[in-house]
């Protein structure tokens, strides 16, 4: 142990009470700082792994038709002559041709499955009540490459909607409200015809706009009764690398003609929630670090005070104000470092304990327990965030005990 860390201990010592508060703030600090991040992380994590599930990365929707005007000007010798500009878009609803679109898109390398996707507005109706829902038509083996349809099933077994044409897919708070449960039969009602199916199975996806008006059937029986044999109203994708839908999303529009929606831009709203929520979060729970460097800034400057004959007495051993402003700097990482460690250890264990508790949560997931994630840089963070504080909170102290002169204190003048 150097002669300058020896001096730091032995002055952090001195004031054991007031240290132990600077300790016990860092260790709040970091503890909560990393819990809270791991909450709010977890459940954005979760989300979007929900919408994934649901929506697949990006939707391929409208054909895009630019809209064209024309302009009479003439040149420097005066003839006269027309220029063609573009002047907007118009979007022309849903994918006319799927399969030269599909074909299209396969030549993407980050694209890991495709599935092209029918829906219209029907009506369901049970024996007990009839309701204004949508029918999704797929082709089940794509479909489940693109999301979690076939994990999301609670009830009901999905061999039995592969092998039934006339099987459907109900979301539960459907099924819930209709009181409909497997192998019981309703009604889906157009302007134009009723036809009669069965329930083969019921999913969930804890997102009630989903579960409450999403019926999937099979694509054949989707044309049928929509009465539409050809097309599809978008087409639905999965990504290999998810964090690149923006970008190939634009290169899609580009190429294909269609417009092409990110998950990003789908639920920006909900991103910019959990963002909100995520800083939030962490501005408040750093409260505590700041209290720990205001605490060490107090306790350092009453050591600097109480200690000044021995710090006159350690400049006369030839110790130079580095070496002063060293000792003071070490009792600030010295706490520093065992609250960080405490707090990280705080941080995990109550981390753990959150990801047991129950809860039960549904709307735009469904999950029965808290959502935590674990990353190394939310340690990092709370770290870096109680290092910067307290370390500017040591540095006055630190160089005002590095300023005072033997000979000042002797004549009792130093400042």
């Amino acid at each position: 142990m150097s002669p300058n860390l020896r001096i730091a201990y032995r002055f952090l010592t001195a004031k054991k009470r007031a240290m132990l508060m600077s300790l016990s703030c860092i260790i709040l600090g970091v503890g909560l700082f990393v819990v809270t991040q791991a909450t709010t992380s977890g459940f954005e994590e979760f989300f979007i792994k929900t919408i994934l599930g649901t929506d697949g990365a990006i939707k391929i929707q409208d054909k895009i038709q630019d809209t064209m005007r024309y302009m009479a000007t003439r040149n420097e010798e005066g003839d006269q002559f027309m220029i063609q500009q573009k002047e907007g878009r118009k979007y022309i609803e849903g994918v006319e041709e799927p399969r030269l679109v599909t074909e299209a898109i396969r030549k993407f390398p980050n694209v890991s499955a495709i599935s092209a996707v029918l829906t219209g507005p029907v009506t369901i109706r049970s024996a007990f009540g009839s309701d204004s829902v949508r029918v999704y038509g797929i082709n089940y083996e794509d479909h489940i490459k693109v999301s979690d349809l076939e994990r999301q099933i609670v009830l009901g077994d999905p061999q039995d909607f592969r092998g039934t044409p006339t099987g459907a897919l109900l979301g539960r708070e459907m099924a819930t409200r209709l009181q409909l449960s497997v192998g019981d039969s309703f009604l889906l009602e157009t302007l134009s015809q009723q036809r009669r199916y069965r329930v083969s199975a019921i999913y969930e996806t804890g997102v009630s706009d989903i579960d409450r008006v999403r019926i999937y059937l099979h694509m054949s029986e989707a044309r049928s009764l929509l009465k539409k044999p050809t097309g599809a109203s978008f087409i639905q994708l999965n990504l290999v690398d998810k964090d690149r839908a923006v970008e190939d999303s634009m290169q899609m529009e580009e190429v294909l003609d269609h417009a092409a929606r990110p998950w990003q831009v789908r639920e920006k709203t909900w991103l910019d929630v959990f963002k909100a929520l995520g800083i939030s979060s962490a501005i408040t729970v750093s409260v505590f670090t700041l209290i720990a460097g205001l605490a060490m800034f107090n306790t350092l400057a009453m050591i600097v005070m109480e200690k000044t004959k021995e710090i006159a007495i350690l400049r006369s051993m030839g110790y130079t104000r580095k070496d002063i402003s060293q000792i003071f700097l070490w009792q600030a990482i010295i706490v520093l470092g065992i609250g960080c460690l405490a707090g990280c250890l705080l941080g995990a264990a109550v981390t753990y304990g959150v990801s047991r508790m129950p809860i039960r949560i549904r709307g735009i997931f469904a999950t029965d327990t808290f959502i935590v994630a674990w990353s190394v840089w939310h340690y990092v963070s709370a770290v870096l965030t109680a290092v910067i504080m307290v370390m500017i909170a040591s540095l006055v102290p630190a160089r005002r005990a590095a300023q005072l002169e033997p000979g000042d204190v002797i004549r009792g003048t130093a400042q």
